[in-house]
């Protein structure tokens, strides 16, 4: 579990010289240390001051802080957000700012070429012919699509709203709820103000996440869930560049390996139609099991400083929001990871099956992805950052490993007929034990079509005698040949 499972954030690091360098960091501007970890603040509140990454620093840059009637009044233009409980202008704007920095390693997002764009239309169509012997699923992408970062972070964030509103909407709600109802009307202002405020940090949190996130990823499906639109294959060559770099591996098997992927998951998600709003819904299923600490709230609250508003995150980081620790909720948890572990599952199987045969480096190119999960990929990363929860790597190679061997015993048809109905899959348990569940289900089918098929060929009779009896339900007409007279 992540140290600040609903700070929604990465935790600010410290400066190499201690306080000197925190004292410095703040009289610079510099936003993103631990007494400032949003970039943004009132001036002389806490030593924050403007910068370049500062949203509002642009406003309040030359501002009084004694003048609060001011300071509320332009900050509650600024944070004047409707739309829900997260600022999504406001993380959209700091995910293109994140991108824009680049990577760590000193990579610059760019616009993707012609070139760039052909090469990923025929890995796509390739990986897509390839995975016709691997699966009875037919193809799922309409169009194949090369992004930039940028392109990227557009095409999912309505797919991010979907997942993080729902826990973002159990912390707004706990700050109007922790008054009286009698104070409510009287706070009414404070506690808006504080909404949007907190709708503002959300917002700038998770575009922070998510820009970060656009670095590293290399499609639209990384994190096992369908993020941009339905229909699209879409690989980011920058990332995919930067993935294959130290693999000793020619760049197009690269290519073509994370296409097989991505087109996978295209085809899971465009033939069972249950399954987008059966993973969103165990999201949103697990947030209503978040546990708000309300007297820790109310502490805040009680101390809360107009001219501190980062206070407020630094209470969101110390643990203020867990899930609870409840049968419910347990079940809630599990169910969520189960279900992404077998989408992650199946589609390594099924990609396996498809790029060994052809590909050289199918086995290290399968080794370094599920390495690259185990070591906190972008899947664990991002869902332990915005919900608190973390992928568990060992569901995933039992999820593989229960695929294949589902794959031996009942070949492809058999094996993603699974897929029909949710109740037909596999759960936490058998996860544990793959082999169990695929001996047990083979049986059951065989006896189930057994006793099916006995139970059909003994109603037929009775049924046409039912039948031909219903015509008539006069007394002493109970007789078939009595049915044909008139």
């Amino acid at each position: 579990m992540s140290d600040t499972p609903f700070g929604f954030g990465l935790p600010p690091e410290e400066p190499e010289n201690g306080d000197e360098g925190k004292e410095k960091d703040q009289e610079s501007g510099g936003g993103q240390g631990p007494s400032n970890p949003f970039g943004f603040g009132l001036p002389g509140a806490g030593g924050l001051g403007g910068g370049a990454d500062n949203p509002l620093a642009a406003m309040f840059g030359s501002l009084n802080p004694t003048d609060l009637g001011a300071a509320f009044q332009q900050l509650g233009q600024m944070l004047s957000y409707e739309g829900g409980p997260v600022n999504w202008d406001m993380a959209k704007q700091i995910a293109r700012q994140t991108v824009s920095q680049g990577t760590p390693d000193g990579t610059k997002d760019a616009s993707v070429g012609p070139a760039e764009r052909k090469a990923v239309e025929d890995a796509v169509r390739l990986a897509d012919l390839w995975l016709d012997d691997a699966t009875s699923l037919p193809s799922g992408s309409a169009s194949a699509v090369a992004w930039s970062r940028a392109e990227w972070v557009e095409a999912t964030l309505p797919a991010w709203k979907e997942l993080v509103d729902p826990v973002a909407e159990r912390v707004g709600g706990a700050m109007g709820d922790i008054l009286p109802e009698e104070m409510q009307a009287m706070a009414g202002p404070l506690i808006g103000m504080m909404r949007s405020m907190g709708g503002a940090m959300f917002g700038t949190q998770i575009g922070q996440a998510v820009g970060v996130l656009a670095g590293e990823v290399v499609g639209s499906t990384d994190v096992g869930l369908p993020l941009g639109p339905a229909g699209k294959a879409a690989l980011l060559p920058l990332n995919v560049e930067a993935f294959g770099k130290d693999l000793s591996v020619p760049q197009d098997e690269v290519r073509l390996y994370l296409a097989l992927r991505e087109a996978a998951h295209q085809r899971l998600f465009a033939h069972v139609p249950w399954l987008r709003s059966h993973l969103f819904g165990a999201v949103e299923g697990y947030a209503r099991g978040i546990k708000v600490d309300t007297a820790k709230l109310e502490d805040v609250v009680g101390q809360f400083d107009p001219q501190n508003p980062e206070e407020l995150q630094q209470a969101l980081q110390q643990g203020m929001f867990q899930p609870e620790d409840t049968p419910e909720q347990k079940a809630a948890l599990a169910r969520l990871e189960t279900a992404l572990a077998l989408v992650e599952g199946w589609v390594d199987a099924v990609v396996h099956a498809a790029a060994k045969p052809r590909l050289g480096s199918a086995d290290a190119l399968r080794e370094t992805l599920r390495r690259r999960r185990a070591s906190g990929g972008p899947a664990e990363q991002t869902f332990a950052t915005l919900i608190g929860l973390e992928l568990r790597p060992r569901r995933l190679r039992d999820a593989s490993r229960l695929w294949a061997s589902l794959t031996d015993a009942r070949g492809v048809d058999g094996r993603d007929a699974l897929w029909a109905h949710p109740d037909m899959l596999p759960t936490a348990t058998d996860l544990d034990d793959p082999d169990g569940f695929v001996h047990r289900e083979q049986i059951d089918f065989s006896e189930l079509d057994k006793m099916l098929g006995e139970a059909a060929g003994r109603a037929k009779p009775d049924l046409r005698k039912k039948d031909e009896s219903a015509g008539d339900d006069r007394p002493g007409t109970d007789k078939p040949e009595d049915d044909d007279t008139e």
